[in-house]
């Protein structure tokens, strides 16, 4: 992914106001983000951890989407989870449910979309092995890591035209 500079992700939201754009807090190792290694920008809100973000590079133009993330009980280090993303197993609320108010007409009358997600909203490391999940035990994949990034793309995109369509 190529950087992306404050003015691009605020101008890149579809469902959410100009003002809620401009409010919404940056990650805060924005200065640092391993930009080579991103598929997507995704990151929770420093100042308030309910609210995430995900901007991601589509049909030639960056596309915003803000997020909320359900609170969930855990049931301990024995529940896990999976991403729906990236595919990523994960222990203890690694892996959260996330709502986006879609866009339009359907968004005025409330209409959201839920996907599992992990967390931190890292898929990118994940999938790349720069970050490791708590999880043991996770299933073994023969993909290429050209397949796995195809798959991120695709689980992406799929998620994304539930949100705009």
């Amino acid at each position: 992914m190529e950087p992306l500079t404050e003015h691009d992700i605020r101008t890149s939201f579809v469902n959410c106001s100009k003002g809620e754009a401009k409010r919404l807090g940056l990650p805060k190792d924005f200065a640092d983000l391993p930009w080579d290694d991103l598929d997507f920008l995704g990151w929770r809100d420093p100042g308030a951890p309910e609210r995430a973000y995900l901007v991601a590079p589509r049909n030639g133009r960056l596309l915003g989407i803000s997020l909320r993330v359900t609170s969930s009980s855990s049931r301990g280090f024995t529940s896990r989870s999976m991403c729906s993303v990236c595919l990523t197993t994960r222990t203890a609320g690694g892996v959260a449910l996330m709502t986006a108010r879609r866009t339009g007409d359907a968004g005025r009358q409330g209409n959201s979309v839920g996907q599992y997600l992990c967390g931190d909203l890292d898929c990118s490391l994940y999938v790349r092995g720069k970050k490791e999940s708590v999880a043991r035990g996770g299933l073994s994949e023969s993909l290429t890591l050209d397949e796995k990034l195809a798959r991120v793309q695709a689980n992406l995109d799929a998620f994304i035209e539930k949100v705009v369509r």
